[in-house]
């Protein structure tokens, strides 16, 4: 289960770098959403914003349409994985705040600390914005809520993840550099720790790409897959791995994942091919062959569908966003 939890998150391309220390006084409301170009030059070229609130005083409640809103007190955090529009505030009724009028960029390009509100009871949040790769298609991305409550007192990581978030607030304070570094990995931490947190709380029964890694027969076929993505795989050969019959394999894991075994791993191959291409010089039958394709032909083919353009045309405007960039 790890191996195949950790390999989908190497291929999102977590990049932590934005972040600013917000103090909001009661009564407050602010309508957020987050954009790559928002981020400035601190995150050059990412196509999509995990964000996300880490309240250090005080509280605050978050809410995306059609769902209920969350409290968040202080210690605590809410993570928005696919960076939906949201409104936070002391009281959600009230008129909101474009966040895009309250945000300044300071003179470096880098997001300053920004003061809202009506003067009442304070709450200081670290708000923080994870630049992300290939979010499209990505089964982890697509099968987390829109909005993840995380108290990471409850976890492992607990003490230190606090006792960092509130030195790097004060060193943002102060103006002293190496701050953004820390916050940086921190942003990376405490995503996987809202992953990790929100699969432990899952119940058996769900469908859905975290509820298959969960269950012992299709967490089995993902870790196969993922840690062996070159192998020709086939139903017949992951069922007999797993100790299913074939067609039990592929009912089970086409009800939780919400397609075929092969179809999984079709688009996985080219998630992580799209990654190399972005990441590296390797030639196009290297990735090709590193990613289960036997030949380079067969790999264009199944590129273009999926991206509609062959690798070497999607490397080329990639890279040439990168230079402008």
């Amino acid at each position: 289960m790890a191996d195949a939890l950790s390999d989908v998150l190497r291929v999102v391309r977590l990049v932590g770098g934005v972040f600013l220390q917000a103090e909001f006084t009661e009564p407050w409301c602010v309508l957020s959403q987050a954009k790559p170009e928002d981020c400035g030059p601190l995150l050059p070229q990412v196509d999509d914003i995990i964000l996300y609130h880490y309240v250090l005083d005080g509280c605050l409640a978050v809410e995306v349409e059609d769902a209920p809103p969350v409290t968040v007190s202080a210690r605590e955090a809410v993570v928005l994985p696919r960076n939906d529009p949201h409104r936070m505030g002391s009281h959600l009724d009230l008129p909101p705040v474009e966040s895009h009028d309250i945000i300044d960029l300071a003179a470096d390009g880098s997001l300053a600390s920004i003061r809202c509100g009506g003067g009442g009871a304070c709450t200081r949040v670290v708000c923080g914005f994870l630049g992300c790769r290939n979010l499209e298609g990505n089964p982890l991305i697509g099968a987390l809520p829109a909005v993840m409550h995380v108290d990471p007192r409850k976890g492992a990581a607990a003490d230190w993840i606090r006792i960092s978030f509130e030195f790097a607030a004060d060193e943002i304070s102060a103006g002293r550099p190496g701050s953004e570094t820390l916050l940086a990995k921190l942003s990376e931490v405490l995503f996987i720790e809202a992953v990790r947190h929100y699969l432990d709380s899952l119940p058996d029964e769900p469908t859905g790409w975290l509820a298959g890694l969960k269950d012992p027969f299709v967490g089995r076929s993902l870790a196969l897959i993922h840690g062996r993505l070159a192998e020709p795989w086939t139903v017949d050969a992951l069922a007999h791995e797993v100790g299913l019959s074939r067609s039990a394999l592929a009912d089970r894991f086409t009800r939780l994942i919400g397609m075929p075994p092969m179809s999984y791993l079709v688009r996985w191959r080219l998630q992580v091919a799209a990654q190399r291409l972005c990441m590296s010089l390797d030639p196009l039958a290297r990735i090709a062959f590193e990613v289960g394709y036997e030949s380079e032909a067969a790999f264009n083919r199944a590129f273009k569908r999926a991206f509609g353009m062959p690798p070497a045309t999607w490397r080329k405007q990639t890279a040439e966003g990168k230079a402008a960039a």
